[in-house]
């Protein structure tokens, strides 16, 4: 998002949906950019998590504040105020449809590691996340492609208040439908950000109607 903002960097101010029980993106944006941050997240628990960590962190709180969503049904609305302004917004979006997808997925992902070491199946006695979170931030009805186009269509609503909109996006296959959806809204910019570390290749969508 540094590189997306280019060397405007000075008084910048960014929302995080999602923001999890540990507010990772907003912290790091802080600690490291010093820019204002907000995140926002529908889990009442996960909000209390990360209001902990602002509270032992006298350098966070001036800088880090939380909302709550209210309704599930919407991402921007109830969170971002009137004439208030954001330079970015940030999201990792859940990318599974239910815990049992999430758990199929997490099994062959740990079969194909195993088969690269020269093993036939991974070992394991009971089907478990190779990564953490709640609930809500692994998977929702619909999977990762319903919650984009759901948080692209609200984008627009608020397309005056925001510069950047900008989602991570962990399968290819969400890719081209979202970019179409962003384009037929009046995008005037659409950036694809692809991001390899190891074997896994992810990227982030960046969408601006300004």
């Amino acid at each position: 998002m540094a590189d997306l903002l280019g060397l405007e960097q000075h008084s910048i101010r960014l929302l995080d949906i999602g923001t999890g029980a540990n507010g990772i993106y907003p912290i790091l944006a802080c600690q490291i950019y010093g820019w204002q941050c907000v995140g926002s997240d529908i889990n009442t628990q996960s909000l209390e998590n990360v209001a902990k960590i602002i509270a032992n962190n006298p350098s966070l709180k001036e800088r880090f504040t939380l909302r709550t969503q209210q309704d599930k049904n919407h991402i921007f609305e109830g969170i971002i105020q009137a004439g208030e302004f954001f330079d970015v917004s940030v999201c990792n979006p859940p990318f599974h449809a239910s815990l049992d997808e999430a758990l199929k997925g997490n099994q062959l992902k740990l079969n194909n590691l195993a088969r690269s070491r020269g093993e036939q199946k991974a070992k394991t006695d009971s089907p478990t996340l190779n990564f953490g979170g709640l609930g809500a931030e692994l998977w929702c009805k619909g999977g990762e492609q319903l919650f984009l186009k759901k948080l692209i269509r609200e984008s627009q609503v608020y397309s005056t208040q925001c510069r950047w909109f900008t989602s991570l996006v962990s399968k290819t296959d969400t890719v081209k439908p979202a970019k179409k959806l962003i384009r037929k809204l009046g995008a005037v910019d659409i950036r694809e950000i692809k991001m390899i570390q190891g074997n896994k290749t992810t990227r982030v969508l960046a969408w601006t109607f300004i």
